[in-house]
C-alpha cells in the first residue's frame, strides 16, 4: 500500500512540475517562421531601374484595391517605389509611351513603375489588390495623368 501511495505521490509531484513549468513558458513553442520572398527587386515590371527613394521621413502606405471585372484604371504615375500583390483575379498592367503589358496573376508580386505612365486592367472577375508604397508624408500615392480621373 505505501508503494502504491508513494507512485501516486511521485505522478502528482511530476504533474504539478510539468504544469508550472507550462504555465511560465507558455503553450506556445518558439521555432523559425518560414520565409517566401514575393519579390525582391531593383526595376519595375517595365524594365526600369528604381534609382533613388524620395528624400525626407520615410512613410509606408499599405491599401487594398478593388477594381469591378472589365475595368481599367485611368491612366496615372505613381511618385516612388510600389510592390503590388494580386489577391485575387488578374491585373493587366499597361504602359503608355511603350505599348508594353504584363499578366499578373493571384498569388504574384510586382515592383510598379515609377513616374511612367501606366494602368492596369482587371480580368473577367473583381480583381483585389494589395498595394504597398514607400513614399514620403504628404506626397500622393498616385498621381492622374493630364487630363484623367483619380487612380483611387
Amino acid at each position: 500500500m505505501i508503494s502504491k501511495y508513494r507512485t501516486i505521490g511521485i505522478t502528482a509531484v511530476t504533474i504539478a512540475s510539468l504544469t508550472a513549468v507550462l504555465a511560465q513558458t507558455g503553450a506556445n513553442s518558439v521555432a523559425s517562421g518560414k520565409r517566401e520572398i514575393l519579390l525582391q527587386t531593383t526595376e519595375s515590371w517595365n524594365g526600369k531601374p528604381y534609382t533613388h527613394y524620395p528624400t525626407g521621413q520615410p512613410q509606408l502606405t499599405t491599401i487594398k484595391l478593388t477594381i469591378a471585372p472589365h475595368t481599367a484604371l485611368p491612366w496615372h504615375t505613381h511618385p516612388f517605389p510600389n510592390v503590388v500583390y494580386v489577391l485575387s483575379g488578374t491585373l493587366t498592367l499597361h504602359d503608355k509611351a511603350t505599348g508594353k503589358t504584363l499578366v499578373v496573376h493571384q498569388g504574384q508580386a510586382v515592383g510598379e513603375s515609377v513616374d511612367d505612365v501606366h494602368r492596369g486592367e482587371s480580368g473577367d472577375e473583381p480583381t483585389i489588390l494589395l498595394i504597398t508604397y514607400a513614399g514620403t508624408p504628404g506626397v500622393p500615392t498616385s498621381v492622374p495623368a493630364k487630363g484623367e480621373k483619380a487612380e483611387y
